[in-house]
């Protein structure tokens, strides 16, 4: 079985956001196909679900950690004590690390690009983004082999960074599920939401999710109370609410008690965000910035629940695998997104294409990857 390792620069035991979990469930079931040590930080440890952590990089509130120089030879010990060979970086930042690695260690280097990290900043609007374009043209193009979250992210980097196609793949975020949840099942999730909620039965949910102090999604969370939901508020007739989930809120949105009168409801972190995907009429999600493949949309079709999406929101979803239940509005429409959500609401939906899994299963994922990474 061929043995690799990752750099995990963060936190992912356990996997909350969305990043955690694309790091965790890639490790985890890659496990199947290969041995898989995971150089990363204290706070992840011991073995788990196949992964044996190995805490290297010191803690998360060391910041240092991503330019200390000792990592080489730390990780050139550990990687010739356990026989490894081929390394996978987990976002660009190491680069620098991976590039001492393969050059005078002679191992295999993979980047896994979780986004276009350039791009992101970009979208942001951050100064700093051509420092990031440099950097991540570097680490892209001098690695082995390169893995993209989706092929928008994979032809961006084969045009500007020029990187070999013959050298990347598509490796995307995945879900464990195979099939999509019955309706029953469903029904009794919505049940068991409205109950908690103190709703009626036949009450619409709306659920937009994601962590809010990151820019992206609370600029898309000003989208929903400031732009879309006043057009929903004057033509849609039917009884709706829209649930609001996610950490982060920041303080000056005092929990939205001032759209509380508007069908707004503000849940905040929810242990079981999947009841709310499975409970939820339809999932929004408003977001124009931030880069990558929105791991919340993922979820909430894999859930079999419809979605509306801007354009650049539903990037890495190709369009024909979701059947009917994706609808993609024009970035900032904020009109046309409420236009979406009505007609949504007026067309019976099926059961997301058995396609759908097949591509975003994680298993299927892993074993790509590992097939990969063997033939390097």
């Amino acid at each position: 079985m061929i043995r690799i390792a990752s750099i995990t620069p963060y936190k992912i035991l356990p996997p909350v956001k969305g990043g955690e979990k694309g790091i965790y469930f890639f490790l985890k079931y890659l496990s199947r196909y290969a041995s898989v040590t995971a150089f990363s930080v204290t706070e992840n440890k011991g073995t788990v679900d196949g992964i044996c952590f190995e805490p290297l990089l010191g803690s998360t509130v060391e910041k240092g950690r991503y330019v200390n120089p000792l990592l080489y030879f730390t990780i050139k010990k550990e990687c010739r004590k356990k026989g490894i060979e081929h390394i996978i970086i987990e976002h660009p930042y190491y680069a620098w690390l991976g590039y001492l690695l393969k050059r005078f260690a002679g191992l295999k280097i993979i980047f896994h690009s979780h986004n276009i990290e350039a791009g992101r900043f970009r979208s942001m609007r951050k100064w700093w983004w051509r420092i990031m374009y440099g950097y991540e043209r570097f680490a892209h193009r001098f690695a082995d082999f390169n893995f993209f979250i989706s092929q928008e992210d994979r032809e961006y980097a084969i045009r500007h960074y020029g990187i070999a196609a013959g050298a990347s793949a598509v490796i995307t975020y995945g879900i464990e599920a195979d099939e999509a949840p019955s309706a029953a099942e469903r029904g009794n999730c919505k049940s068991r939401v409205t109950e908690e909620l103190g709703l009626p039965s036949d009450i619409l949910l709306i659920l937009f999710n994601g962590t809010l102090d990151y820019a992206p999604n609370r600029a898309g969370l000003d989208s929903i109370l400031d732009k879309i939901n006043p057009v929903l508020l004057n033509l849609c007739n039917k009884p709706y609410r829209i649930l609001i989930c996610g950490p982060g809120l920041p303080p000056e949105y005092n929990d939205l008690n001032a759209y509380t009168d508007k069908n707004i409801i503000y849940k905040g972190f929810v242990p079981d965000i999947g009841l709310y995907f499975k409970a939820a009429d339809l999932f929004i999600n408003p977001i124009t910035d931030g880069g990558g493949i929105k791991t919340k949309l993922v979820e909430a079709l894999a859930a079999n629940t419809p979605a509306v999406s801007f354009r650049a929101g539903a990037y890495g979803v190709p369009a024909e695998l979701t059947g009917d239940h994706l609808a993609i509005v024009e970035d900032d429409d904020n009109k046309g997104f409420a236009n979406a959500i009505i007609h949504c609401f007026n067309q019976a939906k099926g059961t997301i294409p058995r396609t759908f899994f097949d591509h975003f299963n994680w298993d299927a994922i892993a074993r790509k990857a590992a097939k990969i990474v063997a033939g390097i």
